[in-house]
């Protein structure tokens, strides 16, 4: 406990991240201006966040639970997801996460979805499902996957519902959203790759 009380300005730093990467989010939805591509206000925001939480992590090592609080600790991995102009970041973060899950100090959930985040990222097929966008055909959909049966399996082993019940949520929350197909598909499929290529995902 008194552990905890020593990283309780360390949990409010990381929480405080948190919020002000949920606020923009608000704000620019609230805007229409959230689903217009990376936007520029957002990516600086995770790249501050970003910034920030690793000269934490490099001072206390992951952010766990035992460490932070659970609040802090969530927060953290929020952080560390949408740090998508970070690879180097993001991989430092899943590796230090492996073995926190590995010796049954953080959440194997979170390990999922950050490492389907790194797949998607770099070209590879996600393990988990985890990670949507809208497909060829305009709908919102998993991004590429290895198995359809293995991803249910392990889905299944961390308590998540089946990737057809989380499509069907994804599609949902887009709509509620007001999330619109890309205009020219190509055009921002381009773009994604040009992002992907200047932060260092591909080559």
């Amino acid at each position: 406990m008194q552990f905890l009380n020593l990283m309780s300005p360390i949990a409010e730093k990381v929480i405080a991240l948190k919020n002000a990467d949920l606020a923009l989010r608000d704000r620019l939805l609230r805007s229409g201006a959230l689903h217009d591509g990376y936007h520029p206000a957002m990516r600086a925001m995770h790249d501050r966040n970003a910034e920030i939480l690793d000269d934490i992590i490099d001072r206390i090592g992951y952010p766990t639970v035992a460490k932070v609080g659970k609040a802090a600790s969530a927060a953290a991995w929020l952080v560390i997801q949408h740090a998508v102009a970070q690879p180097a970041f993001i991989k430092k973060c899943a590796k230090l996460l492996a073995e926190a899950v590995e010796n049954a100090e953080a959440d194997p959930l979170q390990l999922a979805y950050l490492t389907d985040r790194i797949a998607v990222f770099s070209d590879r097929p996600q393990l988990y499902g985890t990670q949507f966008d809208w497909d060829a055909a305009g709908n919102m959909s998993p991004n590429a996957y290895d198995n359809a049966e293995k991803v249910n399996a392990r889905r299944a082993a961390l308590g998540l519902n089946t990737l057809a019940e989380q499509t069907d949520l994804m599609r949902e929350r887009a709509k509620k959203e007001g999330g619109q197909p890309p205009s020219d598909a190509k055009e921002r499929k381009a773009a994604y790759d040009v992002f992907r290529k200047d932060c260092g995902w591909i080559e």
